[in-house]
């Protein structure tokens, strides 16, 4: 299982609102095609960065401004490629700004750096493909 995390700029109950228009068949969390998993994740009640490296929320904090308290959490299953299906969700969710996090890099992706194929320290986001290639390249596993 992949994951992406998505911090849209708005609150939590517009995101779930939202959520809600575009997967009405299932929510809370929501399910896109059986291969999405969709969920709001907090540090409150959550696991939000419990096991993220102190260092990667730093990055995160500078990129857009303060320290996020919730998170739209998209675990992608490994069925199925997945780039068209989290670029959809991406799009949505982040139509009014925010970023996104993904497993390969540690840079906090905005919109128009996905939608333009951007590419931070090799990789594109959510760039698995690239992400097992370079590390075969340099002889990890």
């Amino acid at each position: 299982m992949r994951t992406v995390f998505v911090f849209p700029t708005g609150d939590r109950a517009e995101t779930v609102a939202s959520l809600d228009r575009r997967l009405p068949e299932q929510s809370d969390p929501w399910t896109l095609d059986g291969n999405l998993y969709i969920d709001i994740d907090d540090e409150q009640t959550g696991y939000l960065f419990s096991d993220w490296d102190p260092e990667d929320v730093a990055i995160l904090e500078a990129a857009i401004g303060h320290h996020p308290t919730w998170a739209v959490q998209i675990d992608i299953s490994g069925r199925i490629d997945g780039t068209a299906e989290v670029h959809q969700m991406i799009a949505l969710l982040l139509e009014g700004g925010g970023v996104a996090t993904d497993d390969y890099t540690t840079h906090p992706w905005t919109l128009p750096e996905i939608l333009s194929g951007a590419v931070i320290d090799g990789l594109r986001f959510f760039d698995f493909r690239g992400y097992h290639e370079l590390n075969r390249e340099h002889g990890h596993s």
